[in-house]
Parts: C-alpha cells; structure tokens; sequence
C-alpha cells in the first residue's frame, strides 16, 4: 500500500516568499514491516550480494571477547513482545508469562563471546533506481547499499558502509547474509521493512534560514500561541502551526532534502578526502512521525497516534542515540570518495 503525505497546514510561502527559493524535494521512504527479498528495496532486507565478492567487516570491533547482546535473541524478544501485547488480557493481568519474561530479559542482556575475527556488518537499507529514479549514484549504477557495524563507533552511532552497484551484474547473488555473533545493541539492528516511496517537498530548519527570516517566523510562532491563549483554547486544539515541526523538515527515513538538525546548530561538513561540499544522501530515523511532527502522519496511518513500538511509525525498531536520527552525506565531487555521518 502506497503511504500518503497530508497536505501542508498552510502555503509557507505564501507567509514567507523569501522560503521559497529553497525548496528541495526529498523521498520519504515510509518503511512498512513485511519480507523484502534481494529484488526489493528495504531497510532491514536481504542485499543483491554478489557471492564472490566478500561481505565487509569492522576492523575495528575483531576477535577478542565482545561484550554484547545475540542477533537472534532481539528478535525472539521483539517476536514475544508482540505477541504479548497482540493478545487479550484481564485487567491487571501481568503482560508476559514467567517463560517470556525469561526470553525478553534475555533479549536486553549482554553476554562476552570470543568472536570469531572481525564483525560483519548488517544490512540497514537498499534502494534500487527503479523504485527510486531520484537516486543519487554513480553512472552506470541503478542500486544503493547500505550496511553498518552494530556497535557504537565514534560519536556513539553505528560506522555506515556503502555500495552503489549495477543490479544487472549479480548474476550469482549470496543465498545467505552472513550474521555476527554479537551485536552492541539491538537499537542497531533494523526490522525487515519495504518501502512505499513518496516525494515531498521541504524547507530548511529554521536553525539554517538566515537570522532575520528565522526570527520573523519564530515572531509569527509566537502570535499563534498568544491567540490560542486569548481564546482559552485546549493545549493543542487550537490548531497552532509550527514551522519547524510542520513546514520545513519531513521526519523518518528519507533520500534527499534538507538536513533534520534539531540539538545543535549546523555546523560546515565537507569530504574528508577532498574537501568539496557534501549533500544530504540518506536519513534513518527509528520513528516516522513523533508527539510534535504529526502533521506528516500518512494519510493511511491516520488511525494511529502513538507511538507504540508494534505501530507503523516505529516499522524499523531502530534507536539512534535518544531518539535522533543519522543522516550519511556524500561528496559532491565524487561518490568514491568516504561518506559523512551525523546524528541529530
């Protein structure tokens, strides 16, 4: 089922020309639960491998004895759980039986192992041209990869790994994803997802608008929240607009568009290599929508609210960081050189 945007609540431009400008159109990718195969594009999902070409590993994280929690046991916790809450209960009734409760302590504890050489990295997302044609790629490609190492690496986020690929070439794919033993937590390992891409239009964050523009805007925030006050409005009722939470950012996965930053102020990022510009290639988020960005629940979503961990929202079970998300830049001049990583 496609995934729907609702409209804006109003024509920012029409308030604000001087936006206008700089619209960029992003993707939102609307990861949906379900069984991707190589053919399709996920997050979570199998990868168009080639079997002779070696599956990547952390350098960083090899041998020795890892400290962390078992793939299978996060997702046998995930499994209990929804089948905990899917069923009915009496009041007052505890959620989870005693043997449950074993399988989902089990599933959050860490454990030591002797790993056996370096970690393989896990699949978090492809993106084939096809079902994309916005792709950012290299000529000759139709196919974005993207892998990461479970474990926390500098800045406390997963270290991403990408590959761009002609999906033609694989004519003898890997049957079978090679797992690590251990992974460092289970926020880092995404659910299998497909996706329902759609594109959108956004504006920047008012972090990145020039300071008179950001400060007419936060001026007009503010005489909302002072009708609604005059009014003896319900908080939240009065259909107060803000430009940050529903005019300018899309939250959740997305290809493209302007930078979510939202704890710290932008700051300059350029290619480690080159030194050239970056732009926004790939956003993850563990949620596509939150308590203050709901205007851009999906029309087809529109009877959930929450933000329950078995909802569409939060399709991918990932967690970066609180709650933030990790944004992976590419350099302007040249997809071969290193990619950029921020969280936000």
């Amino acid at each position: 089922m496609s995934r729907t945007t609702p409209p804006r609540p109003l024509d920012v431009t029409a308030l604000f020309p001087e936006v206008a400008p700089l619209a960029r159109s992003a993707v939102r990718l609307h990861p949906r639960a379900g069984a991707p195969t190589v053919a399709d594009s996920s997050i979570g999902g199998p990868l168009l491998w080639p079997a002779e070409e070696p599956w990547p590993t952390c350098l960083d994280h090899v041998g020795g004895r890892l400290r962390g929690i078992a793939p299978d046991d996060v997702r046998l916790r995930r499994r209990t759980l929804a089948e905990a809450w899917n069923r009915p209960r009496a009041e007052g009734a505890e959620l989870l039986t005693p043997q449950e409760r074993v399988v989902v302590d089990r599933g959050s504890a860490e454990v030591r192992i002797a790993q056996a050489g370096p970690v393989p990295l896990i699949p978090v997302a492809q993106l084939y041209a096809a079902d994309v044609p916005s792709l950012p790629r290299p000529p000759g490609t139709d196919l974005l990869q993207v892998l990461w190492c479970p474990f926390d690496h500098e800045d406390y986020v997963p270290a991403a790994r990408l590959r761009w690929r002609a999906s033609a070439e694989v004519t003898d794919p890997l049957r079978a994803t090679p797992q690590p033993e251990l992974i460092g937590t289970g926020d880092y390992l995404p659910e299998p997802c497909l996706l329902h891409p759609e594109t959108v239009t956004e504006y920047p964050a008012p972090h990145e608008l020039p300071e008179d523009l950001a400060e007419r805007i936060e001026l007009w925030e503010e005489s909302q929240y002072s009708d609604e006050n005059d009014e003896d409005d319900e908080a939240g009722d009065s259909g107060t607009v803000d430009y940050q939470y529903d005019l300018s950012v899309a939250p959740g996965c997305k290809l493209g568009g302007h930078a979510p930053w939202s704890f710290s102020d932008p700051f300059p990022m350029a290619c480690p290599e080159c030194g050239a510009d970056v732009r926004p290639l790939l956003t993850l988020d563990g949620a596509e929508w939150d308590g203050g960005s709901g205007s851009w629940r999906p029309v087809e979503d529109a009877g959930y609210t929450g933000l329950h961990f078995l909802g569409p929202a939060c399709s991918t079970q990932l967690t970066i960081g609180r709650s933030y998300n990790l944004q992976i830049y590419v350099c302007t001049a040249s997809y071969d050189h290193p990619h950029v990583q921020n969280m936000q």
